[in-house]
């Protein structure tokens, strides 16, 4: 229905006769002409703005007269004046926002301008203002990473999400970039991968650094400290816990084959946008390093659009297109193995221009004119129109316009009906808008090129001579040259649309005074110009190879000729670049000379003439060989032919002669002949043939309607020489065409039409001036003569009115003005196709099994076809499963079977379904109508695994299994299978158990099992295809009780029965740090602890406990040295009860010698011991001698004054012992002595120093206070809370308890 719309608009718009071709007024050119506004810069579509700067939302546009400008935000009217903030720029619709006086995120929204005058109006897109932003990584502690050499690692980076997102690199402290390798690569995250870990990857600034680039700042993750340990690293760290026990093989870690990190599990889904880059990344782990490979599996990467990055991890394609959708493939292998995963990638599209956005229209009165809007995207856009902003099915109604899907067409337009049009098109995934205008304008030509302009061309060059104009309706150009005698409007002459004059090929009789000639029905305007042609620059005599000796000098001639008129310029290169900064290189006006010439100055040297419109260039080579005593036989190219002449002359042959040049050492190999045609390709040669270097003759075949000219050019083994002279000009005379086009076909772009087209012939095929071709058809089966059109200057030729899809015999022949070519050969095409009519017949399936059926069908008839037959279509979809509790299923998929074929299979069915499928058939055009839709049911098939498979209510003899019904049925569930059988410590498999379930089952319990054994089941379902797949478990039987305490009995009498507990070869092995407990353990338990008590401990001492976290030895540190103690292995179970134990082992961690008591024997600390306590004893003497020399203090007053007789500390500044932490000035010394009758009253305190009986010997206090020699009697504290000392200490005593100590 769309695609007849669009076919009736435009045969509509054929029938209105001349349109009007897309203008727009030259407002810079031209003052006073109206025209409707036109956005001329807006900001972008996503605008992402610098919060630290004023926010600047761009929006300028031109028109006569100037537009005004209004803004709306977030669909609704935004007044820029009642905004203190915001303000609008001078004739301009631009916002400025000072964000200094406000926030940059309160202005976060969608704007839309709107510029209008009284001709139009025209908006912006849709601005989506959004402020950028760098957040601050959240603070974490990152701990140190210890690994072992040979894995793999990662280390996250996870940036905090920023507006637009950062670019991420690692990094070291000293800002160094941390290199990267096939082994060590960055993800697209930014996260490191490790492929495998090196001992030399340790290092403990592992940084990631986060760059936003609109605030242009930099975030910092903390540093990442990395520790890579080899096994003998971990070997030798651990001896010396483990008594000098590797626990480590000395074997690296095991190679293995590769394992992809990212992405995840088998294949993955993309989804990328047209236009866009798309990136898709592998990284595997593996031993050696894998290598990544990628390929599309659906096709061949497109080779120059396809980028390799970070060491073949990252796979880029820039600038996506639909035929990038597919399946890609990337492959991780080393020498163990490989692995892969596939991507499948989707190409959508927003929105984008078919044939470029909608254009201007300028329109005089009653002229038609069509504005179109076309467009493509994927999923298929949405079209909508507006006039001047407001949608068009709500504008005034104007009857010379008519809206048809992506086209407006005008008919008989009036002054006042200018307007500008919106077209909108828009997908999911974005949109465009276009402002086109409608200009209705009544003006009289006028021509913008300047006058009396000059334009300059080479001779045999092309030139174009502008007319560029204005006015409404579009002026025709017409062209004269000196006298106007006649339009300059044939051969040689092309004049193009837009009034621009070509002469294809420059002679000095086209110089002269141009005059351009701009007419329509309001008036006419002429302008004059000039064309100069000039001589091209050439050079004569060209620089010769040269063989110079080291020390010499060598000259390099250079002689040129020009145009006098244009001023030129010599360049001299080596080597492609500029000369060496030497004084030894001398240019000259037509040579270079080189003195004193070394090995360096080897190269070739290139002359360049350059004027200001050509330039002409040759080079030579200068070989530098050392000095020799005796002359070297000099080999050089050959000197260039001579005396070129022409004999024999026939109307397509003549006989060429010429002197050979000098050999220079080297002979003559052969001689290269070469042509110019001045009259078709003047100034270019082309190679004719070539004739052993022996003979100085040779006849030239030539073809009619020639100008040639010949040349002769030597070989030998240094080269080609230099060109000979041209030879005089030798003309051959037209004749008809020899030969017709090649590559004839006959096709159809339209259901109606037939697109005939050829290769033409070149300008020396066509034998003579006016050729053109004749072309001929007529439909292969019907009786009819030919039809006949002739056409020149082209290479095809349409045919319209066709019927759809007929076979044709085309003919073409070449016919210049001497005659035609000889008669051509039929050529075979069929006119355009069309969408088949008719849908496949006796559509029907047959099931061969459960997941394959094959479908049949009746074959279109041809005529219904339409067209060149591609194929066939079989569209099927599961409706649903047979089994009531499955979901319906209705995704239907298509398998195409290419060619005429009348039967299919369908793989990949599922069993036990109810499916549905028809058929169409598809042409070069498009597919036909569907088949009646017809259904099948697939057979039952084997059924899946069952979904789970658990062990519950374990006994010592039983244990319960419940299981649940597979996600898979395939059929209906007949029946489960259980099979079951014990495994020993080896795992080595028992006798196999099998029982038969019923379906309605979903549990069992088994009995008469063994106890303390290891079980291993498998389940699975049946139909009546048969059992699926087994889903297995394992599980131990609880050990016996009996048996646990039979061990214990066994262990204590000595027996020699076996053990029943699940711990065996426990040991015991002590040292300076503790008992380190070695065993073995087979048990099912992973709550496993070490018990241990004194061996000699008399009554129900309780068993102290440590966890072993899953190992199997573990260092004892709490047990105290000399004493002897009993440990054993526990096992612990869901409810904390012993199950096992192992047997008791005695341990005893023998008393170590002292370290203080080795170190008191040495004379140096007895000294320093002495040295200290004779400073004590000297400081305590001072102390008390200050304390005394003031007289006696008044004992009752201090008693009084003591509210706390704790002591403290001894203080260095004072000699106290400790200070009474009171405000008040004369608070008493705590060192001062008790009362005569040795009590202190306690009033406050309850904290006791000490405990002391009558008499007691002096010692230290808990806080290094001295107690004993003033001790008196003890009395009863006021509140009853024992005995307390409140003593003042002795030095006496201090001295004895030091040295004790000592």
């Amino acid at each position: 229905m769309m695609e007849r719309r669009r076919m009736d608009a435009a045969l509509m718009v054929l029938l209105l006769g001349h349109l009007a071709a897309a203008l727009e007024v030259p407002l810079d050119l031209l003052e006073g002409l109206p025209q409707p506004p036109t956005i001329t810069h807006q900001s972008p579509k996503d605008y992402i703005i610098d919060p630290r700067e004023n926010i600047i939302i761009h929006c300028e546009a031109k028109g006569k007269p100037h537009p005004s400008f209004s803004w709306t935000r977030n669909g609704t009217h935004f007044d820029v004046d009642e905004d203190p903030h915001v303000t609008l720029r001078p004739h301009s619709g631009t916002l400025v926002v000072d964000i200094s006086r406000a926030k940059a995120d309160q202005y976060e929204s969608v704007y839309q301008c709107t510029a209008r005058n009284k001709h139009g109006t025209a908006v912006s897109n849709n601005i989506v203002v959004r402020q950028s932003r760098s957040p601050l990584w959240s603070k974490e502690k990152i701990k140190p990473i210890v690994v072992q050499e040979g894995v793999s690692l990662v280390l996250p980076c996870q940036p905090p999400a920023g507006l637009p997102p950062p670019i991420i690199f690692w990094m070291d402290n000293y800002f160094q970039r941390l290199p990267q390798s096939n082994r060590v690569s960055q993800s697209l995250n930014g996260d490191l991968y490790f492929s495998n870990v090196l001992q030399e990857d340790s290092r403990n600034d592992y940084i990631c650094y986060a760059r936003f680039p609109y605030t242009q700042t930099i975030q910092q993750k903390q540093p990442i400290s990395v520790k890579v340990l080899s096994l003998d690293a971990i070997n030798d760290t651990m001896a010396a816990f483990y008594n000098d026990t590797d626990l480590f093989s000395d074997d690296p870690a095991d190679e293995r084959k590769p394992t992809l990190l990212v992405p995840s599990g088998p294949s993955s889904s993309k989804i990328v946008l047209r236009g866009q880059v798309l990136e898709m990344e592998c990284i595997a782990e593996g031993l050696p390093t894998p290598d990544i490979s990628w390929t599309k599996v659906s096709g061949e990467l497109p080779a120059k659009r396809t980028h390799f990055l970070h060491y073949q991890r990252t796979l880029r394609i820039v600038n996506v297109s639909e035929s990038d959708a597919g399946d890609y493939r990337c492959t991780a292998k080393n020498k163990m193995g490989s692995v892969h995963h596939n991507i499948h990638i989707m190409v959508k599209a927003a929105p984008y221009w078919i044939s470029g956005a909608p254009r201007n229209l300028v329109l005089a009165p009653g002229e038609n004119g069509v504005l179109t809007c076309r467009a493509s995207g994927t999923p298929k856009p949405s079209i909508s129109w507006a006039m001047n902003g407001i949608p068009i099915e709500n504008s005034p109604k104007d009857p010379s316009r008519k809206v048809e899907d992506d086209t407006i067409i005008f008919t008989d337009v009036q002054i006042g009906s200018s307007a500008v049009y919106q077209c909108n098109i828009s997908n999911t995934y974005g949109y465009l808008l276009s402002n086109a205008f409608v200009n209705v304008l009544s003006e009289p030509p006028r021509v913008l090129t300047p006058a009396n302009k000059v334009y300059q061309v080479i001779k045999n060059h092309r030139a174009l001579i502008d007319c560029a104009s204005f006015g409404s309706p579009i002026p025709k150009i017409t062209w004269f040259k000196d006298s106007r005698s006649s339009t300059l409007d044939g051969d040689p002459y092309i004049l193009h649309d837009n009034g621009t004059l070509e002469i294809p090929v420059a002679q000095s009789h086209n110089s002269g005074k141009f005059t351009c000639v701009a007419r329509n029905l309001l008036g006419k305007e002429e302008n004059h110009v000039f064309l100069e042609v000039k001589e091209p620059t050439r050079i004569l005599k060209q620089p010769e190879y040269k063989v110079v000796q080291r020390g010499r000098s060598a000259v390099f001639q250079c002689k040129v000729k020009h145009d006098p008129t244009l001023p030129p310029v010599m360049t001299w290169l080596k080597d492609d670049g500029e000369l060496p900064d030497d004084e030894r290189f001398e240019v000259g006006a037509d040579s270079l000379t080189i003195t004193d010439v070394t090995e360096m100055d080897a190269g070739v040297y290139t002359c360049i003439m350059n004027t200001t419109l050509d330039h002409d260039s040759a080079s030579a080579e200068l070989t530098v060989v050392e000095a020799t005593p005796t002359p070297a036989v000099v080999i050089e190219r050959p000197d260039s032919p001579t005396d070129l002449e022409l004999t024999d002359q026939k109307k397509r042959s003549v006989q060429l002669t010429w002197t050979p040049g000098d050999e220079h050492n080297s002979p003559i190999q052969k001689f290269l002949i070469q042509y110019e045609d001045s009259l078709h390709h003047r100034g270019h040669w082309h190679n004719l043939t070539e004739v052993p270097g022996t003979r100085t003759t040779a006849h030239l075949k030539l073809s009619p309607y020639a100008h040639y000219t010949f040349r002769v050019l030597a070989l030998n083994a240094v080269g080609l020489s230099h060109p000979s002279f041209p030879s005089r000009m030798f003309k051959t005379e037209p004749a008809a065409p020899d030969e017709n086009p090649t590559g004839v076909e006959g096709f159809g772009t339209e259901h109606n039409n037939l697109v005939i087209s050829w290769k033409p012939l070149t300008g020396l095929q066509s034998n003579g001036p006016g050729l053109h071709y004749r072309v001929m058809w007529r439909q292969k089966t019907v009786s009819s003569d030919w039809n006949m059109a002739t056409v020149a200057n082209t290479s095809k030729f349409v045919v319209t009115g066709t019927p759809t899809f007929v076979p044709y015999e085309l003919k073409v022949q070449a016919v210049n003005d001497h005659g035609a070519a000889p008669e051509p050969a039929i050529a075979h095409g069929y006119s355009g196709e069309d969408l088949p009519v008719a849908a496949p017949e006796n559509v029907q399936a047959m099931v061969v099994n459960s997941s394959l059926a094959e479908v049949y069908w009746d074959p279109v008839p041809s005529k219904l076809i339409r067209g060149h037959l591609k194929g066939y279509k079989v569209y099927y979809w599961r409706e649903r499963s047979l089994h009531k509790h499955n979901p319906h299923h209705v995704e239907k998929q298509i398998l195409t079977f290419s060619g005429n074929h009348s039967r299919g299979k369908l793989p990949g069915l599922h069993p036990y379904s109810l499916y549905s499928f028809y058929v169409k058939i598809y042409n070069g055009k498009g597919e036909g109508p569907a088949s009646h839709t017809q259904q099948f049911e697939t057979p039952e098939g084997v059924p899946g695994a069952p979904t789970s498979l658990l062990v519950t209510n374990t006994d010592l003899d039983s244990l319960t299994l419940e299981w649940s019904p597979p996600h898979v049925h395939n059929g209906r569930i007949t029946g489960y299978t259980l099979t079951y059988q014990p495994v020993n410590n080896s795992n080595e498999l028992g006798p196999v158990e099998e029982l038969a379930l019923p379906a309605n089952e979903t549990s069992v319990i088994l009995s008469n099992l063994r106890h303390s054994t290891r079980y291993k089941f498998y389940l699975n379902a049946k139909t009546v295809r048969g059992a699926g797949p087994a889903i297995s478990q394992e599980t131990v039987t609880i050990m016996d009780e009996a048996l646990i305490s039979q061990l214990d009995v066994d262990v204590g009498t000595g027996a020699g029965a076996p053990p029943a507990s699940p711990f065996g070869n426990v040991s015991s092995s002590v040292g300076e740090e503790g008992a380190l407990i070695s065993w073995e353990y087979w048990g099912p338990e992973r709550n496993v602890f070490v018990e241990y008590k004194l061996e000699n401990s008399e009554g129900e001492e309780e068993w102290q406990r440590e966890s072993v976290n899953g190992s199997q030895n573990f260092m004892l540190k709490s047990l105290k040295a000399g004493l002897p103690y009993k440990v054993r292995l526990v096992t612990k179970g869901h409810h904390d009860q012993p199950l096992h134990h192992s047997q008791e082992v005695s341990v005893m961690v023998p008393a170590v010698a002292s370290r203080q008591v080795d170190i008191a024997t040495q004379g140096w600390f007895i000294g320093l011991m002495c040295a200290i306590a004779l400073l004590i004893l000297i400081l305590l003497i001072i102390c008390f001698i200050q304390r005394n020399k003031g007289g006696k203090y008044p004992v009752k007053e201090k008693e009084d004054a003591h509210t706390d007789p704790e002591f403290q500390p001894m203080k260095d500044d004072d000699c106290t012992f400790g200070e009474y932490s009171d405000n008040e000035d004369h608070k008493p010394l705590k060192g001062s002595r008790t009362p005569s009758n040795g009590t202190v009253k306690r009033e406050d305190s309850d904290d006791s120093l000490v405990d002391y009986g009558d008499g007691g010997d002096g010692q230290f206090n808990e806080d290094g206070s001295f107690i004993g020699q003033y001790s008196g009697k003890s009395v009863s504290r006021e509140t009853a809370e024992g005995h307390e000392s409140s003593e003042a200490p002795s030095p006496i005593n201090a001295m004895n308890s030091l040295n004790s100590f000592v």
